[in-house]
């Protein structure tokens, strides 16, 4: 059996709004409204930190801070990686590794397929920055104590973060590749990639 056939409807117009209607008003109104209020916003500008050159960040120095990202233990320990060991090896230089509560917290929570990245993320040689902020996203974390201090190199394989990170003038990222640890935005990187 084949399908009924519709008749159509000759001369149907899609119905319009009148312009003076009362409800069109009303959105302009609002829209002349919004128009003003961002006109006598201020704008706030950021004050660039006085460690910065350019680019540059002289606040960079041996011996390095290095932040880790919950993902970054987990491609370290696939990679079978110490991250003191291979982060000495990319900077040639001491490093100091820093793991946030909110790094602890999204590993706890990971549960137990990530027990070895947990129990290496408690390792008594990294040291632990104490969070105050709620919640427990370290991405976010991670981004706004970079923003505040920029002394530290962010050591992360996510990329949604280093794009956020990238926006930040004057942190280095710390990522995996080819097997070993290497650092972009970095002026005296000498572990970084050679093209």
């Amino acid at each position: 059996m084949g399908k009924a056939k519709k008749t159509r409807k000759f001369a149907e117009v899609k119905r319009l709004l009148n312009p003076k209607d009362a409800r069109l008003v009303h959105k302009e109104d609002e829209k002349k409204k919004k128009q003003v209020a961002k006109e006598d916003e201020v704008r706030k500008l950021e004050i660039a930190p006085s460690a910065m050159f350019f680019s540059y960040n002289s606040q960079l120095g041996p011996p390095y801070h290095i932040i880790l990202d919950t993902n970054f233990i987990n491609f370290s320990i696939q990679n079978k990686l110490d991250p003191i060991k291979a982060s000495m090896d990319c900077l040639y230089a001491k490093c100091t590794i820093y793991i946030t509560d909110c790094v602890m917290g999204e590993l706890e929570k990971l549960g137990q397929k990530f027990r070895v990245a947990l129990r290496i993320a408690k390792d008594p040689r990294f040291e632990r920055l104490p969070c105050t902020h709620k919640g427990v996203y370290a991405d976010d974390c991670l981004l706004e104590r970079v923003t505040q201090a920029r002394c530290y190199i962010v050591a992360t394989c996510d990329r949604d973060l280093k794009r956020r990170i990238r926006k930040v003038p004057g942190v280095p990222i710390m990522y995996i590749t080819q097997r070993k640890y290497s650092v972009e935005r970095m002026p005296e990187a000498f572990g970084a990639p050679r093209q």
